[in-house]
């Protein structure tokens, strides 16, 4: 039953009025006249409150006790409405749409008031038909999951399908992708696909499209717009440049991180400046360094990942005993995100070198984020380098965290992976850094001073 949660005395209050869920009502509460569509009840709360989503999109709730009249504006309209008719222009670029789940893919469930991952063509059409008119569109569920659920297995199904989609003729990509481990997978395509026909796009939303501040229309966008008419073949995330909508970044997939729990512009690129820049209609282009576009012939596919790399964080105090039990575990990396320029305590130095005489990997990052791991400044990193383990430059944990999972795919042999590993393959060691890397906020001015193309959509 659709009323089940409220309670007997709302039921009989409802009923008594005609009233059903999803319609629409007024509700004189307190002197205040509120118009808006009556929800469920969420699983949990005062079975006495009813639940209303006004239209500027925010859901209130309504003690019933203390409402002075309620009125039925409109009955919910048919729930069944006929699948929308998409019409293409032929001439656009082909551009498949892959989802994984995630908030930019999402509904509200308003029994529990979570979202959950739902993925249609049609629903795409009606809530944003501008992106039709970008590009040939199609669109397919890959995954349904939330991306805390994400796995280095089904990052390597996602580069195959992405492959896939190339092969049949696709000019770009576009995946839609929860926001909170989107940085990893975006690093993971960037070393699994080499030589790309065109770009990859992964994008995501902080706000789902119900709320009225949402963040999807314009990220999807800026997504398909690059997708489509974007001149490099790397993999990039598309994500708001500030808390307004008038443009897009587009940051590097192994430069990127998320920085913000809730902010629409969470996004930033790591000691480098975003790739891109979507605004009216147009791809700002800041490097002359980016892959371009490849024949189809040139692309390779290298999408395994070892499961058996650890990241661990470095703290004040921390036991020797966590690496020797991933080591015991037989793990074959372990990334550490150390202090300032890459140390860590003394009394690890022991448990290090076992693991590295052990043939494992061991890499030094650091929780600075912003700067290069040195280890030739102070005595600690010295001995961290005569224990074998491996800096990580100025890579960002969790992409030499991806890295290291391609890079012992590979091979094992350490020699090897400390070559593979201080090897800039996908633009994730920036060898030169400048002042407006840091802080890393993206000022529209700097368009004059670092856009090196621009590509026009119309």
């Amino acid at each position: 039953m659709e009323k089940e949660g409220y309670s007997s005395f709302v039921i009989r209050v409802l009923e008594k009025y005609g009233i059903d869920i999803y319609d629409r009502i007024e509700v004189l509460w307190r002197g205040l006249k509120l118009e808006g569509i009556l929800l469920p009840r969420p699983l949990y709360g005062d079975p006495n409150v009813l639940i209303l989503k006004l239209d500027n999109g925010y859901n209130i709730g309504v003690d019933i006790g203390q409402i002075q009249s309620l009125r039925l504006v409109e009955k919910r309209p048919e729930t069944k409405r006929p699948p929308t008719k998409i019409k293409f222009a032929k001439e656009y670029p082909k551009v498949s749409l892959l989802g994984t789940g995630g908030t930019i893919a999402s509904r509200v469930d308003y029994r529990t008031g979570a979202v959950y991952p739902s993925f249609k063509i049609e629903d795409l059409y009606d809530f944003l038909p501008e992106i039709f008119d970008l590009a040939l569109l199609d669109a397919e569920e890959m995954l349904k999951i939330f991306s805390e659920d994400m796995t280095p297995r089904l990052w390597s199904r996602i580069a195959e399908r992405i492959a896939s989609k190339y092969h049949s003729g696709y000019r770009g990509i576009v995946i839609a992708h929860g926001t909170d481990t989107m940085s990893y997978t975006a690093a993971a395509l960037s070393f699994a696909l080499r030589n790309i026909p065109g770009p990859v796009v992964l994008v995501g939303a902080q706000r789902s499209s119900d709320r009225p501040s949402s963040d999807t229309a314009l990220n999807l966008l800026g997504a398909v717009a690059t997708a489509a008419y974007a001149p490099f073949g790397e993999v990039v995330v598309a994500m708001h440049g500030e808390t307004g909508d008038s443009f897009v970044l587009l940051h590097r997939g192994t430069k990127v991180r998320k920085m913000h729990t809730s902010r629409r512009d969470a996004f930033r690129s790591i000691n480098d400046f975003p790739l891109a820049v979507f605004m009216n209609r147009k791809i700002y282009i800041l490097s002359d360094d980016y892959f371009p576009c490849r024949s189809i012939e040139d692309l390779k596919v290298r999408n395994q990942f070892d499961e058996k790399v650890a990241l661990i964080k470095f703290y004040p105090g921390m036991d020797p005993q966590i690496i020797d039990f991933l080591i015991d575990k037989g793990y074959h990396g372990i990334v550490i995100e150390a202090t300032g320029l890459g140390h860590v305590r003394e009394e690890l130095l022991p448990s290090i070198r076992r693991g590295v005489e052990e043939g494992i990997a061991i890499v030094i990052s650091s929780q600075c984020l912003w700067g290069r791991v040195n280890l030739n400044v102070y005595r600690r990193g010295v001995e961290l380098l005569k224990a074998g383990v491996i800096p990580a430059e100025d890579m960002l944990p969790e992409t030499a965290f991806v890295k290291l999972c391609w890079t012992l795919a590979q091979t094992r042999d350490l020699k090897e992976v400390r070559k593979i590993m201080l090897t800039n393959i996908a633009h994730e060691i920036n060898y030169r850094h400048v002042p407006e890397h840091y802080p890393p906020v993206f000022d529209l001015k700097m368009l004059n001073k670092y856009t090196r193309k621009v590509v026009s959509i119309d």
